[in-house]
């Protein structure tokens, strides 16, 4: 395998002494849209008519297509509630083709229509910090995209709160009420930023979503390109920037529970030349719980700055500042020794008088993007990530509860300090060898986190006497609530997680019979260090993963696609005897179908997968709190995603996933067969807008949706004899109006009113195979919340 990372690696190096200005190959069309004043015209669509060819156009007003066979094409630039204007330009092979457009509106007038807007479900196109710059169509990978319209349509506030429910098989899992863990094909989801790494031990804190711009989620291991991560995938969330237009958006929230949100989105030019742009995303929010007690009140700070030091070269700053006060961690969860579900959906075990729990999340990031000719661009970028903890930990105090309804509560300290220095430089470009076409992208990833944790300090509760079936509050008072020990520096009592690593990447996509065929063949190097407590020595690993991507396009609509993907993920922690943990290794294989339907209003995309994971660590049944490392499991499952505007005024988002998720390899042969945990065999939602354009009623929004998942294992499994958690329904829908600049969004959530809930079995005895008693988090019922915003 490394020789062919070397072989690409000199493939690369001979291919970039060819990445000049002069155009190889098929012909490319560039040009420029300005306003009747003469200025820029920023985010215009810009399409090839009678193809799926479309753009947008950059800060500067300008747009391009590429590879674009001899012959003459219709471009046509067009606005919402105005007449397109088209063109004709010829293309000649290895030549380049300028066109240029001037709107009959003003700048001010184009502020107005971008301000107006529409709403937009699907994407042709991933960030930047994918670092992919083919069309998601033509990629031989299993992307999906929320935008920030879902998110407002479904006025979705954290990663927390339904982000999942766009995307087929993703579903949410057992959390500590301030960072998402969403599982998708077997395996918790990797978070990043702004394609960095920002996974921690507990953490970050989930993004609010004021400061996001789009979430993508990246299907398989992908992990030669993004750094290490599960082979279930990633989610990118992706923050706003600046974008050159004038315009704001203010909005504010109400809803059960005592919900009192506002936010602001200003965005602009702080210059006269349009060099020097601004972004700036506020938040604040007071928010209750339908558990008494429990709260979470937070506020986001996150400027950005962008300069463009010229036509091809721009740097962006952008720092965010989240805070969060919350209850003591933990109170969310419910227990019994009878059953799942057996205590009121409002029941928490916490007291009024408890510490609140504090949480900042800081980080900054620089970009620099140059251009360094038509065909190829470098980009660097370096993060810094702070996330800071202080709180407590609510659970169950010693073994079984007493006279199966009493519980003895326990607190413990829990304190968590995680920095992260991330740097990346990639470059992208294409060449062009004979007839065959040459995307390239290579780069260079490092990193390095520290996590300490303080949860070694543990205190009981009150007394025994705390009825779960008839509860009693108020009976602590704050001189018999712990005090914890914070007189030395979280770095001195808590113990370390550790990683670094670093990697060198490289891609060629070619691509033959004018773009009709696409082969990918990729291969990363990466070296990883773990300092991990308890164990007897550092864990240095390093390895080779290759992968290999087949695309080809049916119809100039239509692509399927095939693909294979290696994993290397370090494993954290040691076994009872100190011993590190080898690398989790596996391999992912994959074969897909993408359709664009209707110009791309609304695509469609069906895949097939098999993921094989080995090395895993299993609960130590003989060594009560340690993991050994002995399992493999294997899921194989099909997803079907569709989203989009399937007619006129119809918005759907439509997904269904069917996953086999088992283990196939233990020690323990009853483990063997299991279900994964967290797994559900099926996952389908739905999400369905319909919008009236016309007469008196115009501007008004019908939405209605569900989430369904049936075969769900518990969040933890010891042997085949647990039951699994009951089928999963929760029906949401809204209505919402705009007018003009005026926007009024009312949504409901679980309309049915019925008990959804999650959870895991228990067990605090040796030999650790009986379950004592369940615990699980249970969701709201009815709920709902309202939203006004204006845009400016």
């Amino acid at each position: 395998m490394r020789k062919l990372f070397f072989i690409l690696l000199l493939d690369l190096l001979m291919m970039s002494s060819f990445a000049t200005g002069h155009v190889q190959g098929l012909g490319i069309i560039k040009g420029t849209v300005t306003t009747s004043d003469g200025k820029a015209a920023v985010a215009v669509t810009v399409q090839i008519k009678g193809t799926t060819k479309g753009t947008i156009t950059d800060e500067n007003g300008k747009f391009e297509f590429r590879k674009l066979s001899p012959g003459n094409y219709a471009i046509r630039v067009y606005l919402m509630d105005f007449e397109s204007i088209e063109q004709s330009v010829h293309v000649s092979d290895e030549q380049v083709s300028e066109v240029s457009f001037q709107l009959k509106i003003s700048d001010k007038e184009l502020n107005a229509v971008v301000v107006k807007g529409s709403r937009k479900y699907p994407e042709k196109n991933v960030s930047p910090s994918l670092r992919l710059t083919t069309p998601i169509l033509e990629l031989p990978q299993n992307i999906q995209v929320v935008t920030k319209d879902l998110i407002a349509d479904q006025q979705i506030f954290d990663m927390m709160e339904g982000v999942q429910r766009n995307v087929s098989g993703a579903q949410r899992w057992e959390h500590l009420e301030s960072y998402a863990k969403i599982y998708m094909r077997g395996s918790q989801l990797t978070a990043f930023r702004n394609g960095m790494n920002v996974q921690m031990q507990f953490g970050p804190l989930a993004e609010d979503m004021s400061m996001v711009e789009r979430i993508e989620f990246v299907k398989g291991p992908a992990g030669f390109m993004m750094a290490n991560g599960e082979p279930g995938g990633f989610y990118n969330v992706v923050t706003k920037k600046p974008t050159g237009y004038n315009k704001g958006e203010v909005s504010v929230s109400l809803g059960s529970f005592d919900l009192y949100r506002a936010t602001a989105d200003l965005d602009g030019k702080l210059s006269r030349d349009g060099r020097l742009l601004y972004r700036l995303n506020l938040m604040g929010q007071l928010r209750g719980s339908h558990r008494d007690y429990e709260y979470n009140n937070r506020y986001s700070i996150v400027p950005v700055i962008k300069y463009l030091l010229d036509d091809k070269t721009s740097v962006t700053l952008e720092y965010s500042h989240q805070f969060s006060q919350m209850n003591v961690l933990g109170s969310s969860n419910a227990f019994s020794e009878r059953k799942y579900a057996d205590l009121p959906v409002n029941f928490t075990a916490a007291e009024p008088n408890m510490d609140p729990t504090n949480i900042y999340d800081r980080s900054v990031l620089a970009i620099f993007e140059h251009n360094i000719n038509d065909r190829w661009k470098f980009t660097a970028q370096a993060a810094y990530f702070n996330y800071d903890l202080e709180g407590q930990q609510l659970w169950s105090w010693g073994t079984a509860l007493a006279n199966d309804s009493l519980m003895h509560r326990g607190l413990n300290v829990w304190d968590a300090l995680g920095i992260n220095k991330t740097g990346q430089m990639f470059v992208n470009g294409e060449v062009k060898t004979g007839k065959i076409n040459h995307k390239l992208l290579a780069g260079l990833d490092m990193g390095h986190k520290d996590y300490y944790a303080d949860w070694n300090q543990y205190a009981p509760l009150g007394d025994t006497s705390f009825n779960l079936y008839k509860p009693v509050y108020g009976t602590v008072a704050p001189a018999d609530m712990p005090v914890w020990d914070r007189s030395k520096d979280i770095r001195e009592r808590g113990v370390m997680y550790n990683n670094s690593y670093s990697a060198l990447y490289l891609q060629d996509e070619l691509s033959f019979f004018e773009n009709k065929l696409r082969l990918t063949l990729a291969g990363r190097y990466t070296t990883s260090k773990d300092v991990q407590p308890y164990k007897s020595s550092d864990a240095d690993h390093n390895k080779f993963t290759p992968r290999f991507g087949l695309s080809y396009s049916i119809t100039k609509n239509t692509s399927a696609y095939a693909v294979f993907d290696e994993v290397f993920l370090p494993s954290f922690g040691a076994d009872w005897k100190g011993e590190s943990f080898d690398p989790v290794t596996g391999n992912n294989i994959e074969f897909g179908v993408k359709r664009d339907w209707m110009e791309g209003k609304w695509n469609s995309s069906l895949s097939v997968y098999q993921i094989t994971k080995n090395n895993l660590l299993t609960a130590d049944l003989t060594h009560r709190g340690f993991n050994k490392q002995t399992g493999q499991q294997q899921v194989k499952g099909v997803e079907v995603d569709i989203k989009g505007q399937v007619t006129r005024n119809l918005d759907v988002v439509i997904n269904y996933a069917y996953s086999d998720a088992k283990y196939t390899k233990d020690s323990d042969p009853d483990v063997v067969g299991n279900q994964v945990p967290g797994t559900s065999k099926h996952i389908h939602n739905s999400w369905v807008s319909y919008k009236l354009n016309e007469g008196k009623l115009g501007g008004l929004r019908f939405t209605l949706g569900y989430q369904y998942l049936a075969g769900r294992s518990a969040w933890f499994i010891f042997d085949k004899s647990e039951s699994p958690l009951p089928e999963y329904f929760r029906l949401d829908g809204g209505i919402s109006y705009t007018s003009g600049k005026l926007g009024f969004n009312f949504n409901v959530n679980n309309i049915l009113s019925k008990y959804l809930y999650s959870g895991a079995p228990y067990i605090s005895e040796e030999p650790f195979t009986e379950v004592d008693r369940f615990y699980w988090q249970a969701e709201p019922k009815i709920n709902s919340r309202i939203t006004v915003s204006y845009k400016f």
